[in-house]
């Protein structure tokens, strides 16, 4: 068995003797001597080199994605005899951080605190003694309502941060319950919801029902001093309708790690609007934990047993 590994990820997994593993770098196309590869683990590659891979190993039978979501892998069109999993939970840790980072950052108006530093300007008008929430804007998570739409394994990870940090946090997600010990309430009540919260935070995946479903109408029933931070997919967030709320002023404004199109185009508008916060598509990034994930999947294939994270098609 010959198993294609990424040299993009620090450490290779160990293997049995009889599993060949093939280093290759995944931003070029793959070398032909290694077209007979039966596994094909993935990260970082272009949808054009994995559409091109999935004609070219004739005899794969799975890939192991190495990204929290499958859409990437999915957009390549593998034949259907092809088992597909995902990195699920490789990046809980690391896209929590990122989120709360961008939740703070703009409470904090660490954006505009930056911007100002190369100018030697003292904004005093951000410091100083001030009464809060006089000009309207929200400085602290201490008794801040924050909504999580997309409440998985990442918002699991995140809503323990903020609770410590004083914030009431509520989940959203298809169906109402409890989630690690959080309200979880179902996709319809959303727009009641909105009203009320303080930052909304969005880690969707990127799915036909989740596209723009961050749209105008929403948008609308957030408060003027609501943060939006979005650490899903691009895809979920109507990005014509944000800025021109972010233009307006009808929400305080938006932390982004994620854009319909990646790397995000000099013309867009966000760029230049004072009230985001950009970052490219950093808050993963480093699968944590790949090598061991990898070995107990490549042991649950070979015993012909469900793998961690598959996904159905």
């Amino acid at each position: 068995m010959k198993v294609l590994y990424p040299t993009n990820v620090d450490r290779a997994p160990d293997v049995p003797d009889d599993v060949e593993l093939a280093r290759f770098d995944p931003r070029a196309p793959i070398p032909a001597e290694h077209h007979d590869a039966e596994v094909l683990v993935s990260w970082g590659s272009t949808t054009e080199l994995m559409r091109a891979a999935a004609g070219q190993l004739t005899k794969l039978r799975w890939v192991q994605g190495l990204a929290a979501g499958p859409d990437d892998i999915l957009a390549a069109d593998f034949p259907d005899g092809v088992r597909i999993s995902t990195g699920r939970s490789l990046h809980d840790d690391t896209v929590a951080e990122h989120a709360l980072a961008l939740i703070l950052g703009g409470l904090r108006g660490l954006n505009l605190l930056v911007a100002a530093q190369p100018e030697h300007t003292w904004r005093a008008d951000l410091g100083g003694p001030r009464v809060e929430q006089a000009d309207g804007r929200l400085e602290t998570l201490a008794g801040a309502n924050v909504l999580i739409w997309g409440f998985g394994a990442i918002a699991e990870r995140l809503a323990p941060m903020l609770t410590a940090l004083g914030a009431r946090v509520t989940g959203v997600a298809r169906s109402a319950g409890r989630r690690a010990g959080y309200p979880v309430i179902a996709t319809e009540s959303l727009p009641g919801a909105l009203p009320g919260t303080d930052v909304l935070v969005m880690i969707l995946p990127s799915a036909a029902d989740t596209r723009d479903a961050l749209n105008a109408e929403l948008l609308a029933l957030l408060p003027s001093r609501a943060w939006l931070v979005n650490v899903g997919r691009g895809t979920t967030v109507d990005e014509d309708a944000l800025a021109d709320a972010l233009r307006a002023n009808s929400i305080a404004g938006a932390a982004l790690d994620v854009f319909r199109t990646e790397p995000l185009p000099a013309e867009s508008p966000l760029w230049d609007l004072p009230n985001v916060i950009i970052t490219p598509h950093t808050a993963g990034g480093r699968p944590r934990a790949a090598a061991a994930l990898f070995a107990e999947n490549l042991a649950a294939y070979r015993a012909g047993r469900p793998l961690r994270n598959e996904i159905t098609r």
